[in-house]
């Protein structure tokens, strides 16, 4: 289990590697990127600000990773999540999955990334051509995160 929260870049095909890497007994790997796009809610994105509250955010991500392994047979399970300032196109969050089999692995990835989306303390400010707003929360995520109760 990792979890890092850092302003520098990743390479997610360097993660993906690494968590397979680990253990030659994994036969699958799921893995969930998300990048910064240039438009939210039709408006164009020139950046973005992520805060997070340092020690908080790392144990609220450890609490929805022990979740995970609770409900699934998951050989390992990795959560990078960048802060600070991003372009368009740069990967904001990896959450990397492994097990024996697939469907634990496509589970747990779907689980904890609807998890993090509601329960993650970070708060995203956009930079548009309106000026700087802050990003809330969508009732789709917390629809999604609903399935799991």
């Amino acid at each position: 289990m990792a979890i890092r929260v850092q302003a520098q870049a990743f390479d997610p095909g360097v993660e993906v590697n690494a968590l397979h890497a680990a253990n030659l007994g994994i036969g699958a790997v799921v893995s969930f990127v998300g990048y910064v796009r240039d438009f939210n809610d039709g408006r164009e994105v020139a950046g973005m600000f992520l805060e997070h509250y340092p020690g908080m955010t790392e144990k609220a991500l450890g609490k929805i990773v022990a979740q995970a392994h609770e409900r699934w047979p998951l050989l390992g399970l990795e959560v990078l999540h960048r802060v600070g300032a991003l372009e368009p196109g740069e990967p904001i969050v990896f959450v990397g999955v492994t097990s024996a089999h697939r469907q634990a692995a496509f589970d747990a990835c779907n689980f904890v990334m609807d998890y993090l989306k509601t329960r993650a303390p970070f708060w995203k400010k956009e930079n548009t051509a309106e000026g700087p707003r802050w990003v809330e929360g969508r009732a789709s995520d917390q629809a999604a995160v609903e399935r799991w109760k």
